[in-house]
C-alpha cells in the first residue's frame, strides 16, 4: 500500500478552524468543530485561514495567514460527537456532581486548495 502523504508531488495545506490546525490534502475528509453560520449538508464552504501551503515543489508560510490562499470544502455530515462526562467529587463531604456535554461537529471533504 502506497502512503500518499510522503509522495513528493502531493500538495497539502495547513488550515485553522475552531481554534485547531489541520493538515489537509485534496480528497481528505476531516471532522472539525461546527462552523458558525446556517450551513446544511451538501453546502460548499471556503476556508480562508490557510497557515501553510505546499504544492510539492515550493512551500509558502503565512504570518499568520497566507493572503489570497483558500481551501474549498463540502460539508458531508453534521451532528454531535459522543457525550463527554465531567465529574466533580469531594471525598467525605457527600459532594458529587456529574454533567454531560455533546460537542457539535461538521465533517468536511476537501475539494480544492487554491
Amino acid at each position: 500500500m502506497e502512503i500518499l502523504y510522503n509522495s513528493p508531488t502531493m500538495s497539502f495545506a495547513v488550515i485553522q478552524t475552531g481554534g485547531k490546525q489541520y493538515k489537509v490534502a485534496v480528497g481528505d475528509e476531516i471532522a472539525v468543530e461546527k462552523i458558525k453560520g446556517d450551513y446544511k449538508v451538501g453546502d460548499k464552504i471556503t476556508i480562508e485561514s490557510v497557515i501553510m501551503k505546499d504544492d510539492g515543489t515550493a512551500t509558502t508560510l503565512g504570518a499568520p495567514f497566507i493572503t489570497g490562499a483558500t481551501v474549498e470544502a463540502t460539508i458531508t455530515e453534521s451532528g454531535k460527537l459522543d457525550k463527554v462526562y465531567v465529574v466533580k467529587y469531594r471525598p467525605k463531604s457527600r459532594y458529587h456532581k456529574r454533567n454531560g456535554h455533546r460537542q457539535p461537529y461538521m465533517a468536511l471533504k476537501i475539494d480544492a486548495i487554491n
